[in-house]
């Protein structure tokens, strides 16, 4: 399993030096026990690289009196004005506006650390006018599911990634850091506490949205590391969000549009990543185009489809079948726990012949439109989807690229077959059809 890299790489060592310093300083302010002794930069690095990765805790003994995140200190209150749960398919669901009856909140300041989190009525957040999020975007999140399977039982899908992740995207906008196993327990605790009213036991396939955040609240202005914040953790409902008959269709980006460049910001789950997206999304949705396909370079090198990584399958002018994905190393893209998965199960399954399947290689590697467009002229290309948790997996059937169509096959109905074969596997272990290690089981309250 590939690392999610805390800090990305850069050409300049300065630089580098300046931001690995300041993620110790943060980690050592906020989250201590995270911090291992370390004696030189690169050894901090592959320190926090382990620790994205799996989790481990560390601890270096150094006193400080500022707390850190402790899911044990959790507060309830629960609601007496309960709210009703919008049917499947209604308005109400598609608004993805209606929340759950309990939200969690956990304040931090630079004097104490981590407060007590917090188990209440959902309801408005009470920011000032100066706060550090609504001026200088110092504010990220992460996207997560809580499904009800077809065997009864509430599941999150690897969820331990997510949280790791969080940590991360913390650490690169000058957030308080925080131990991911902590926010994982609150984050359990949301679920079991509204999961078996919102997602009954009669709605086997359904699943509430997930959205852990956390924003600056220092109501000082200036351009300086934040010293209030605020994590919250709501379920919301959402609809499912398939694609129209024939498969996505995609707006390659213009050479004035970039979404992420090296050493920037890309690879971390920051608002800043998607709001000056909006713009080109909008527009390719007025063109009746879903999603933008963002290219990089004078190359035109695929980067994500819209908000989701993006994978095709071809043939090489040898003839070898494969799986191509674009590279984390530049840090561009986002390490998604969907993409991760979909490469994990490629390659324990799909290495040699499966079924009716042909064995596919699987390649992490840049790939431009024009080896694309190539492809789709020679009849090489198999398929294509995107893949996230907004979108699952989702076949795309068209892309526009300079004035050029390209139609995408799809020949398994909706969808092409390793596509399809991906997707199920996935379902299967989201929604409890196979047992997993993947699957994470909330355990219920009354």
């Amino acid at each position: 399993m590939s690392p999610i890299a805390v800090t990305p790489p850069s050409e300049d060592a300065t630089a580098s030096d300046l931001t690995i310093n300041g993620i110790e300083n943060n980690l050592s302010k906020a989250a201590p026990s995270l911090l291992h002794s370390v004696g030189t930069n690169d050894a901090l690095s592959n320190t926090l690289t382990t620790l994205a990765s799996n989790g481990t805790k560390f601890t270096n003994g150094t006193a400080t009196p500022l707390a850190e995140l402790d899911a044990s200190l959790l507060i309830t209150t629960l609601t007496t004005s309960p709210r009703p749960v919008p049917a499947p398919g209604s308005p109400e669901q598609a608004s993805q506006k209606v929340c759950t009856d309990h939200m969690i909140t956990v304040r931090w300041t630079a004097q104490h650390g981590w407060e007590a989190p917090s188990l209440h009525p959902y309801g408005p957040l009470s920011l000032m006018p100066t706060a550090s999020c609504l001026h200088y975007a110092t504010e990220c999140f992460e996207g997560m599911k809580l499904y009800r399977g077809h065997d009864d039982k509430l599941r999150l899908f690897r969820p331990e990634l997510n949280c790791n992740r969080m940590l991360m995207s913390t650490n690169r906008i000058a957030l308080p850091s925080f131990p991911p196993t902590e926010l994982l327990k609150l984050i359990v605790k949301l679920c079991a506490t509204d999961g078996p009213k919102w997602l009954p036991k009669s709605r086997p396939g359904e699943f509430l949205y997930i959205r852990p955040t956390m924003i600056a609240s220092d109501p000082a202005l200036g351009v300086q590391r934040p010293k209030e914040a605020l994590l919250f953790i709501i379920l919301t409902c959402f609809p499912r969000m398939d694609p129209t008959s024939g498969g996505l269709r995609l707006l390659a980006s213009r050479d004035d549009m970039v979404r992420a460049w090296p050493g920037g910001f890309g690879y971390a789950k920051v608002g800043a990543n998607y709001g000056p997206s909006l713009v080109a999304q909008g527009e390719a949705r007025q063109m009746g185009y879903e999603q933008i396909l963002w290219l990089f370079g004078e190359e035109c090198n695929v980067t994500e489809a819209g908000a989701s990584n993006f994978f095709v399958v071809w043939r090489t002018l040898e003839g070898k079948l494969q799986l191509v994905t674009a590279p984390l190393r530049e840090r561009i893209i986002l390490d998604g726990v969907t993409r991760r998965s979909v490469l994990e199960l490629a390659r324990a399954r799909l290495g040699k012949r499966c079924g009716a399947l042909e064995g596919i290689e699987i390649v992490e590697r840049k790939f431009s439109m024009f080896e694309i467009e190539e492809a789709v002229k020679e009849g090489r290309l198999i398929e294509a989807f995107a893949a996230g948790t907004a979108f699952f997996i989702a076949p795309v059937g068209h892309i526009h690229f300079r004035g050029k169509d390209l139609d995408i096959p799809i020949k398994e109905g909706e969808s092409g077959a390793y596509t399809k074969v991906i997707k199920n596997w996935l379902k299967g272990i989201m929604w409890g059809k196979e047992q997993h290690e993947w699957g994470y089981v909330v355990e219920e309250e009354d």
